[in-house]
């Protein structure tokens, strides 16, 4: 009959998911990926079993950060050393800068200071900030209103991370030369279900530029 339409099965929906993510440029969240299937459509059914089938594969269905995005299995990762661009390397001093903001956050730049002992070089935090490990969080209700730093689903990315739950140790960051520093009494993994301390507010549109210029200078 004409004017009927049909809801597409769950392996057409499974079908255009993994499509979906093969196409895009980066991990898609299930919202995402929900938004351009046929209303009804079970977007999670379809990324669970699509993450069954691939388990085993020479790529895999991989979450990082909520977001879904396939990815070379881990034991494969050395046929790609020949043919992988270089990545952008960071300095020891910036390691250690995102490593104490992925432990203390929300952080301000006077807490990083405090905790490596020594003050921050010129363009650190523009660095991670340009690279998109860190983004600004809010301001704190203190005299001078100094910005706070946290990470940012790069960072989790790049870093191989579900979340903050994931990270390392102190022992494991130290071993991987990522944290080489004397670390504060109560330095621990930071609980990521905290919204962060009462006396900060959010940073609105427009503040974060203006921030950038006049505290991440020396």
């Amino acid at each position: 009959m004409s004017g009927l339409t049909f809801a597409p099965d769950e392996a057409e929906i499974e079908r255009r998911v993994e499509a979906l993510l093969f196409a895009a440029v980066g991990p898609l969240s299930a919202a995402d990926i929900a938004r351009r299937l046929p209303e009804g459509a079970d977007a999670g059914r379809a990324i669970a079993a699509l993450r069954a089938r691939y388990e085993g594969r020479g790529v895999e269905l991989a979450c990082v950060a909520d977001r879904w995005a396939f990815r070379t299995a881990a034991d494969l990762s050395f046929l790609m050393t020949e043919e992988r661009e270089e990545p952008r390397r960071l300095s020891k001093a910036a390691l250690e800068t995102l490593a104490i903001i992925a432990y203390h956050q929300p952080v301000t730049r006077a807490e990083i200071e405090s905790v490596r002992g020594v003050s921050i070089s010129r363009g650190t935090l523009d660095l991670l900030l340009e690279m998109g490990f860190v983004r600004l969080r809010g301001r704190r209700r203190t005299p001078g209103r100094p910005v706070t730093y946290a990470t940012a689903d790069r960072f989790l990315e790049h870093f191989g991370l579900a979340s903050l739950y994931d990270l390392p140790g102190a022992a494991e960051m130290k071993a991987a030369g990522l944290l080489d520093l004397s670390l504060p009494t109560g330095f621990e993994v930071p609980d990521p279900s905290r919204s962060g301390p009462d006396d900060e507010d959010p940073i609105e549109d427009g503040d974060a530029p203006e921030f950038a210029q006049d505290f991440v200078g020396d």
